[in-house]
């Protein structure tokens, strides 16, 4: 439960960061679309600091070059100084940026500044907290030496899955994250056989994203067991489907065993040699 909170509070802030991410860029567009002239990600430190003290064009145009330089020393004093604050002061001269509702919109700005950097102040809090709870967790050993499973990976399969042992069968484990198939039917029409698309939709996405990666692997038993059903005919996709629940039969069974990822057995498991490794 600890891991699922933490999960879930992490994709809301991550979703959060790229929305003010969004919001900046389009005001930034209207305000003074120049300034990435000089600042290419007007999202990192430097550029966000600066733009919380001269919001739009016309606030950067009004400045001093030493003002300025003086700014980005204090920020950056290895990178920025007069050579760009004289350049951002001529791009702000001469900006073609809306002079309309300039105030308003430069203030909107100066929020959407503070709320992004408070908002990445928590997500850096935060991920620390999961780095020291994946440190203390003895349980995780055996996914986290899996080479398809990163560490989001790991971490959203140790939320999600929770306590393994209430699956009895392995096919329970496949209807709780929705890759089970199901037909839909009605009288004598018969429709497709297609993911029950039950359960936890982060643990789909989180075993699509490792299966496809995974795919691109030399050397990965779950990559080779990909390109064996491709070469015997299977769709991409339905192959990608298949991987995605041989990983979550390895996943399970690693949680509840606590064991050590063997690539061997992996392979005989997806019907290949232990040379697949």
């Amino acid at each position: 439960m600890t891991y699922r909170e933490l999960v879930r509070l992490h994709t809301q802030l991550v979703d959060e960061v790229a929305r003010y991410k969004n919001e900046v860029h389009a005001l930034l567009t209207v305000l003074f679309p120049e300034f990435t002239q000089v600042f290419v990600d007007p999202c990192r430190p430097t550029a966000l600091a600066l733009l919380r003290l001269y919001p739009s064009a016309t606030a950067m145009a009004a400045a001093s070059v030493e003002t300025i330089a003086t700014t980005l020393r204090s920020l950056a004093p290895r990178n920025y100084g007069p050579r760009t604050a004289k350049l951002l002061i001529n791009l702000a001269k001469h900006s073609v940026g809306s002079d309309v509702a300039t105030t308003a919109r430069a203030t909107g700005l100066k929020i959407l500044c503070d709320q992004l950097q408070h908002t990445q102040s928590n997500l850096a809090q935060l991920e620390a907290e999961i780095d020291r709870l994946l440190e203390q967790d003895t349980g995780i050993s055996g996914l986290s030496s899996v080479p398809e499973f990163g560490r989001k990976t790991v971490i959203v399969l140790r939320a999600e899955l929770g306590d393994v042992s209430r699956f009895q069968r392995i096919d329970q484990a496949g209807a709780y994250a929705g890759l089970d198939i199901q037909v839909k039917q009605s009288g004598k029409w018969k429709g497709q056989a297609k993911l029950s698309k039950r359960g936890s939709g982060r643990l789909r996405r989180i075993l699509y994203l490792a299966a496809a990666r995974c795919t691109r692997l030399e050397g990965s038993a779950f990559g080779a067991y990909y390109h064996r059903l491709v070469a015997r005919g299977m769709r991409k996709r339905e192959a990608l489907m298949a991987v995605m629940r041989k990983m979550l039969i390895v996943a399970v069974h690693l949680l509840k065993t606590k064991e050590e990822y063997d690539p061997s057995k992996v392979a005989v498991a997806c019907g290949g040699s232990s040379r697949a490794r």
